[in-house]
C-alpha cells in the first residue's frame, strides 16, 4: 500500500505549529487518539484492580489490552510483557535481577555503539559482581561493530550480551541474530534495547534471538513509558525484590506499585495507530504491513536527504555510514559548533538537535567534539518540503 503522509500528519494536532520537526530519535509528536485513550482512562470510573465495579472492571481492561498489544508489538507472550517507567528503568532493574546469579571471572559483553541504557546498567552491575566487562567495539570509519571479534569477545564464561538493535545516535542496525546465536552457543543471555529500532522496524524477538527486548512507545507515538518482553518461562526463574503482600505472579513480580493505567491505555493506543495504517486479519499483520509501507516513505526521504547532504559537499560529514540503518542521520559540520547549527535551524522552525544523545561510547569511539553531531531523525510525518527546509538551512548556515 502507499503511505499518505498528509492523511497521516492530520492526527497529531501539534504539528500544525509549522515545526520541522527531525527529533523523533527523542521522542515522537503525540496523535490525538492516543491523547484520548489516555484522558479517557482518567475520566471514566477507575480504581484499583477488581471485578466488582465498573472502575475495578476498567483498570483490569486496561492492563490485559496493554499485554494483548505488546505481545502483538513484540511477538512474545502476552504473560512475558512487563511494564516500566522507562527501558532505562527495566534495564536497570533487570541487570540487579540478572547479576545475583554472576560469580567473579563471570564475563558480561556490550558494545560501544549502544545508548548508556544498555551498557552503564549492565557495566555496573557486574562490578558489584566481580565480573568482567569485555566489550564489541564501534569501527568509527564505518558505524559498524567489529564482528572479526565477536568469538574471541564471547566466551564460555559469558553469561549476558546486551546490544542494540538498531543505534540512537547513527542509525545502524547491527546484525543482532548474529550475535545472539553466538552468545546462545555458549549458554549467554541476550538483552536486546530496541528502542530506537522500534520506531522504524517491527520487533520480533524471537528473529533477533532476545532473551529480552526493551521498546519505549514515546519513540512511536505513545506516552512516556517502557516496555520489556520476554519469555513468561524464563522470567519465571527471576526472583526481584517485592513488597510481601504484592504479587508473584508473572509478569506482575516485576511491576512496583500501582500500574499507571493511563499510560497503559496510552501505549495500547499507540500500537493501535500504527496497525491502522493497514488493516488485516489481525494486529500483527496490521502492523507488519504499517511498517512496510512507513519504511518504505522514509527511505524516500532518506536518499533525498542524503543527496542533498552529497551536494552540499565537504561543508558537512555524513557520520551515519551503515548500509542497513534507520533513516536517522549523525553530522558533522567541520569548522562549526553542532550546537550553533541547531540553534541556527531553529530559529527557522526546523528542530534538529545537538549533542551525542547518550550514547556514550559511541561519541567517544567517534571522536565527537563536546557538542557531538548534529541529529537528523526522521519519522513518518516527516514530507519531502521539510527535507528541503532543513537542507537549505543547512546551506545557509555552511555557507561561507
Amino acid at each position: 500500500m502507499s503511505f499518505d503522509v498528509h492523511a497521516f500528519r492530520a492526527h497529531f494536532p501539534s504539528l500544525t505549529s509549522g515545526i520541522a520537526h527531525f527529533d523523533g530519535p527523542g521522542g515522537t509528536q503525540t496523535p490525538r487518539p492516543v491523547a484520548e485513550a489516555i484522558a479517557a482512562t482518567m475520566t471514566a470510573p477507575l480504581s484499583l484492580r477488581g471485578a466488582e465495579l465498573p472502575s475495578e472492571r476498567n483498570a483490569e481492561r486496561v492492563v490485559a489490552g496493554f499485554r494483548s498489544a505488546y505481545a502483538d508489538f513484540l511477538a512474545v507472550p502476552e504473560r512475558g510483557v512487563v511494564h516500566g517507567r522507562s527501558a532505562t528503568q527495566l534495564t536497570y532493574d533487570f541487570s540487579r535481577h540478572l547479576s545475583r546469579s554472576w560469580d567473579p571471572g563471570d564475563e558480561v559483553v556490550v558494545t560501544r555503539l549502544d545508548h548508556d541504557a544498555n551498557v552503564r546498567p549492565w557495566v555496573q552491575a557486574a562490578e558489584r559482581a566481580g565480573a568482567v566487562v569485555r566489550w564489541l567495539e564501534l569501527d568509527p570509519e564505518t558505524a559498524l561493530l567489529r564482528m572479526d571479534d565477536l568469538d574471541e569477545t564471547i566466551t564460555a564464561r559469558t553469561r549476558l550480551v546486551a546490544v542494540t538493535a538498531a543505534s540512537n545516535l547513527l542509525g545502524t542496525r547491527p546484525p543482532v541474530r548474529a550475535i545472539a546465536d553466538r552468545a546462545h552457543e555458549v549458554g549467554a543471555l541476550v538483552h536486546v534495547d530496541a528502542v530506537h529500532h522500534a520506531a522504524h522496524g517491527l520487533v520480533d524477538a524471537t528473529a533477533l534471538g532476545a532473551d529480552f527486548v526493551v521498546c519505549s512507545p514515546y519513540k512511536f507515538f505513545g506516552p512516556h513509558c517502557g516496555v520489556l518482553g520476554a519469555d513468561p518461562a524464563l522470567l519465571e526463574t527471576l526472583r526481584p525484590d517485592k513488597l510481601v503482600p504484592s504479587t508473584d505472579v508473572v509478569p506482575e513480580r516485576f511491576e512496583f506499585g500501582t500500574l499507571p493505567f493511563e499510560a497503559l491505555a496510552g501505549a495500547t493506543a499507540a500500537v493501535d495507530f500504527l496497525a491502522a495504517i493497514a488493516p488485516s486479519s489481525t494486529r500483527r499483520a496490521s502492523l507488519e504491513a504499517a511498517y512496510r509501507a512507513v519504511a518504505e516513505h522514509e527511505h524516500a526521504l532518506l536518499t533525498r536527504l542524503t543527496d542533498g547532504l552529497a551536494a552540499l559537499g565537504d561543508r558537512v560529514v555524513n557520520r551515519s555510514r551503515a548500509t542497513d540503518r534507520t533513516p536517522t542521520t549523525l553530522l558533522e559540520l567541520p569548522g562549526h559548533d553542532a550546537r550553533a547549527a541547531y540553534r541556527f535551524l531553529a530559529a527557522r522552525d526546523v528542530l534538529a538537535p545537538a549533542g551525542a544523545f547518550y550514547a556514550h561510547e559511541a561519541g567517544l569511539a567517534l571522536g565527537l567534539p563536546e557538542s557531538g553531531g548534529l541529529r537528523i531523525g526522521i519519522a513518518p510525518y516527516t514530507t519531502e518540503e521539510e527535507i528541503d527546509r532543513l537542507l537549505d538551512g543547512l546551506a545557509a548556515f555552511t555557507t561561507p
